[in-house]
């Protein structure tokens, strides 16, 4: 079976060919279009497809549904949001004002039947019903951001949060309302994977209600066989298959040392002490100074994705390993770059003897050198980027003391004695911050048998 990621960068690759199967015509000559989406057809897009793909797609323009946007004749639009009432409310604005040629409308999650009846009432009061010509859903309400992994939870977003389920004026409908979101953004995992879960769950708390639900969803879906999206239809080659994968839904409350956990490998580490989001991650870097005598600090989004070979192959290696990396491969990168040196200074030759001898084995060492540039500058582009991201991360550590926290934590966590008294740690002013020290005391509470009143 493909991964996740694979597959929901497919699906959206067809949409943005507009729902057409992608061919070799249609990579050498695209159809070219607009990209209309709100934040969270944005979030999901990001993480897997670059703007230069966008570009070999035929993406000439991607802008925000709710920006101001002036009107682009004879051209097609593409439309990738959730059908939230604000955004049919500004599709209808938008068919209107008759901003472009054609709407290929496209639905991250399923539209309702009545809001679809809205649509199409805008488009007529509108007058341009034969301009919209797909509606589609795409039941893609989730992000991939890698092969086997993906998040539900989308930016600036706490709809759907471990704060939210547990704070304690939630209410019923309130809750109804996050269990329903959570189980139409798993209903649209396993039908972008074309598989029914086998689900299990324990019994009796927001894990339970969640997989009740998406079992009815599933259950529902499937008794549509005209609809379904897991059936085969008769003599098609359908995708979609009955593979059976285990989902095991669990509520965070059986294991709440974890997230707290100060970790120290270095994808987790980047992402408890730097700005690490959708595979993006945000590195403050000294500047030098400013004019008022002070030190200036930019900063440089740094992206983290499948491309990259050396995050690929270290983001789940400890901190000091990566830290060796780095420096083998840029040791690696100056001996590469010392032959290509020898190589120029050895093409100065003098006379023309030497040149006729060395002409054959300079050339084949120059062709190796041309082709392999390339590369050369690729790792020394990945070099730059993760010494920047390591270098920030050891300043974090060293501020906060983090490889102390993370030893006396694993001890809590492993029933390991400790060196010394938790209240001595914690009381130290020299270490770390309050929040660390809070997330240690929060671990040694939970992990404890018996807590003192001293403690307390």
């Amino acid at each position: 079976m493909a991964g996740i990621r694979e597959k929901q960068i497919a699906t959206l690759r067809q949409m943005l060919n507009l729902n057409q199967p992608i061919s070799k015509s249609t990579v050498n000559e695209p159809t070219w279009k607009i990209l209309i989406y709100d934040r969270f057809g944005q979030d999901i897009i990001s993480p897997l497809i670059s703007v230069q793909e966008l570009r070999d797609l035929g993406v000439t323009l991607h802008v925000q549904l709710h920006s101001d946007r002036d009107p682009i004749p004879d051209v097609p639009a593409v439309y990738f949001c959730m059908p939230s009432e604000e955004n049919l409310g500004r599709i209808g604005q938008d068919l209107q004002n008759g901003l472009y040629d054609t709407y290929h409308l496209n639905f991250i999650s399923p539209i309702s039947r009545q809001r679809l009846e809205d649509l199409a009432a805008a488009a007529l009061h509108a007058n341009c019903v034969t301009s919209v010509h797909k509606v589609f859903d795409q039941y893609l309400n989730f992000i991939s951001l890698e092969d086997d992994m993906f998040i539900l939870k989308h930016q600036n977003s706490d709809a759907i949060s471990y704060y939210s389920i547990n704070k304690g004026e939630m209410k019923d409908t309130d809750m109804d309302a996050i269990m329903d979101n959570i189980v139409d953004s798993l209903f649209c995992v396993f039908a972008t994977l074309g598989a029914v879960p086998i689900i299990r769950s324990p019994r009796g708390n927001a894990a339970e209600m969640v997989a009740e639900k998406l079992d009815k969803k599933l259950r529902e879906n499937l008794r549509d066989t005209r609809n379904s999206l897991f059936i085969m239809e008769a003599g098609q080659a359908s995708h979609y298959s009955f593979q059976r994968p285990l989902l095991i839904v669990l509520d965070r409350n059986v294991d709440m040392a974890t997230p707290l956990h100060h970790t120290w490998t270095y994808q987790a580490l980047a992402h408890d002490v730097l700005d690490l989001s959708l595979n993006r991650v945000v590195v403050e870097e000294n500047a030098g100074r400013s004019p008022s005598g002070g030190t200036k600090v930019k900063t440089r989004a740094c992206n983290l994705d499948a491309t990259d070979k050396f995050w690929i192959g270290h983001k789940g290696s400890p901190f000091p390993t990566v830290v060796e990396a780095i420096q083998v491969e840029l040791e690696e990168y100056k001996s590469s770059e010392e032959e290509v040196k020898k190589l120029k200074a050895s093409m100065g030759i003098d006379n023309d003897s030497d040149a006729a001898i060395m002409m054959s084995d300079n050339t084949a060492k120059l062709t190796s050198a041309v082709n392999t540039l390339p590369q050369l500058l690729e790792k020394k582009r990945l070099i730059d980027l993760h010494t920047t991201i390591a270098t920030a991360i050891l300043n974090h550590i060293k501020a906060r003391k983090l490889d102390t926290f993370f030893e006396v934590e694993e001890k809590v966590m492993g029933k390991v004695a400790l060196d010394k008294g938790i209240m001595e740690i914690i009381t130290d002013n020299d270490s770390s911050t309050p929040e660390d020290k809070m997330r240690l005391f929060i671990i040694y509470y939970i992990c404890s048998l018996n807590m003192s009143e001293v403690c307390i």
